[in-house]
């Protein structure tokens, strides 16, 4: 058995069902070994996308996601997926194949030192270097991508770890010469034997694969539950902010949303957090974040950093701040918790619903006033989506008939600014881990991949990539990939020729439109062109019938592109963050 072939049957043991890549030499060994063991291979046009593909299945499924690169420019094409990962707090494993042991650091073909590049960006690194180590190396992996705060992490496979040793042992041999003649030679092909001898002897004696299952997680006390209980039962106006890392732990989001409604005090929710209420529960809030986190006088954060999306901690001013967070770091961000507990929030949350006996009469009235904030705002939103800005659609329009034609299952993925923006205000997620953006990276690019991963995990919902024109171009060849291998998703591009987020206050203050400037190119012809199909429409009647073709070609297995002319809008004016 080869090292590729040992590294699939531990991926296997892990419950992973896919693993995605973009082919290379270096790492042939393991994309077959995949297949071999029933691990689905999944070849994507460019290695960003197979790690995004990844971190989307890792958030939807709680298993990490596996990629697997070539060496060198192979590698440091995922680097922004990686970070993204990390900020993300996914986990994620990535395979990375290398030049042979024996020739690192003297030149060899797209040898770089690839450790030095990925450590800063994971959590942990590792290389193989002896056969006997690769289940072991390969579990702690796994390991270390799950335990404390989730996150990637990255493990070297150089190419002599992963072939079969006597095709090794053949490439070694002819380095060395047939008939070394000269003492020097002689040295060599000593050297060479003895190097051999350290990869594979033993290889024989790994241990038998196992699932790693005992992740350590950062765990709350009764004591802690107790205190967080006693200053709700004391707050009037208390507001939950829940974030990603609530719902990592994928198989509780049930009893997660089940605890909060018994809680009774309104939510916010943002990243994989949207959904959970479902689209229309009373303690779900969208609107006017701001100023409820300014009003009320407890604010209770799971999973979430006071960071540059809580303007560092200053919409906390005047409340009393309580935060759950499995991150040290995180949990005392930019703001000190009056109350800080370093543990796991969706778990935290749970034994706080169980200790509670229900929410308190007194925060009644606050409900329906932020409620009714919010009611207010929608129906403000309504009002602009009738505004007519010229050639195009409306986006607010375009949006509010999209949200009500969606499906109760389907799947969203954000990808891009302005019009995302937009769609993150009216489009509703309807059930948990149904919505995927960036995160705090802010990463530009991830619609190809995400969308991907979330029809992989959820083949029976549609998948729907929100792009905004400029950003559908990074992955927008992925089509080729739905195409190749059968998995129908859905793209809505927002096409107003132009970087709208960063040109509306470029244009305002500096009066100058240099590189914020696109075309209205026909993306749907592209989509067309790598094997999906897709049509331009300019209008909102074409529009809703524009849907009803991509769900035709959807159940048909062909992805579709809808390519939406938009009119201006100055709806997010003033909306870039820093």
């Amino acid at each position: 058995m080869d090292g590729g072939r040992l590294i699939a049957k531990v991926i296997a043991k892990q419950g992973v069902d896919v693993v995605f890549t973009l082919c290379g030499g270096h790492i042939s060994p393991i994309l077959s070994g995949c297949k071999a063991e029933g691990i689905r291979v999944v070849d994507v046009r460019h290695e960003v996308n197979a790690v995004f593909a990844a971190d989307a299945v890792a958030r939807m499924s709680g298993l990490p996601g596996v990629a697997a690169v070539t060496a060198g420019p192979g590698m440091t094409n995922t680097i922004t997926a990686v970070k993204n990962a990390a900020m993300a707090q996914s986990p994620l494993v990535l395979l990375g194949g290398s030049a042979p042991t024996v020739l690192k650091g003297r030149g060899a073909l797209q040898d770089i030192d690839q450790m030095a590049l990925m450590r800063p960006l994971c959590k942990w690194t590792g290389s193989i270097r002896r056969i006997k180590d690769i289940v072991p190396k390969v579990e702690e992996a796994f390991l270390r991508a799950t335990e404390g705060v989730p996150g990637p992490v990255f493990l070297e496979c150089p190419i002599d770890t992963l072939y079969d040793e006597a095709l090794v042992r053949e490439w070694y041999g002819a380095a060395g010469g047939k008939n070394p003649k000269t003492l020097a030679q002689k040295a060599l092909k000593q050297y060479l034997h003895f190097h051999l001898n350290r990869i594979f002897n033993g290889k024989d004696r790994h241990p038998e694969p196992r699932r790693i299952t005992n992740a350590d997680l950062p765990r709350h006390s009764q004591s802690e539950v107790q205190r967080v209980l006693s200053a709700l039962l004391k707050a009037e106006r208390p507001v939950f902010v829940l974030g990603s890392q609530a719902l990592l732990q994928t198989e509780q989001v049930a009893a997660l949303a089940q605890a909060l409604g018994k809680l009774g005090i309104p939510c916010y929710l943002s990243g994989m957090a949207r959904g959970l209420l479902g689209a229309q529960h009373p303690l779900l809030m969208r609107h006017k974040r701001r100023e409820a986190l300014r009003e009320a006088d407890l604010v209770l954060l799971a999973g979430v950093p006071c960071d540059f999306r809580l303007d560092y901690g200053n919409h906390l001013s005047r409340a009393r701040y309580l935060s759950v967070n499995r991150s040290r770091e995180d949990l005392n961000k930019n703001k000190r918790p009056s109350i800080g507990v370093l543990a796991d929030p969706g778990p935290f949350l749970i034994a706080l619903a169980a200790a509670a006996k229900g929410p308190a009469p007194a925060w009644a009235g606050w409900r329906a006033k932020l409620a009714e904030r919010d009611q207010q705002r929608e129906q403000e939103i309504d009002a602009q989506a009738t505004d007519s800005g010229g050639m195009g659609i409306n986006p607010l329009q375009l949006f509010r008939e999209l949200n009500k034609q969606l499906d109760d299952r389907a799947v969203l993925v954000a990808d891009g600014g302005d019009f995302v923006g937009t769609g993150a205000y009216t489009l509703h997620a309807r059930t948990p881990l149904s919505w995927l953006d960036p995160g705090a990276f802010g990463t530009l690019g991830v619609g190809g991949g995400f969308a991907l991963g979330a029809k992989l995990v959820r083949p029976d919902s549609e998948v729907w990539i929100i792009w905004g024109d400029g950003s559908s171009a990074y992955s927008l060849a992925e089509f080729d990939t739905y195409a190749r291998h059968g998995i129908p998703v859905i793209g809505l591009i927002g096409n107003d020729a132009c970087w709208a987020q960063i040109a509306r206050d470029q244009v305002e203050i500096l009066k100058d439109d240099v590189a914020v400037m696109l075309a209205h190119t026909d993306y749907d012809q592209v989509a067309k062109g790598y094997g999906g199909d897709g049509v331009r429409v300019d209008n909102l009647p074409a529009f809703l019938q524009a849907i009803e073709q991509a769900r035709a070609s959807v159940r048909n297995g062909k992805p579709f592109l809808i390519n939406a002319i938009l009119a201006k809008s100055d709806f997010r004016k003033g909306s870039i963050s820093m």
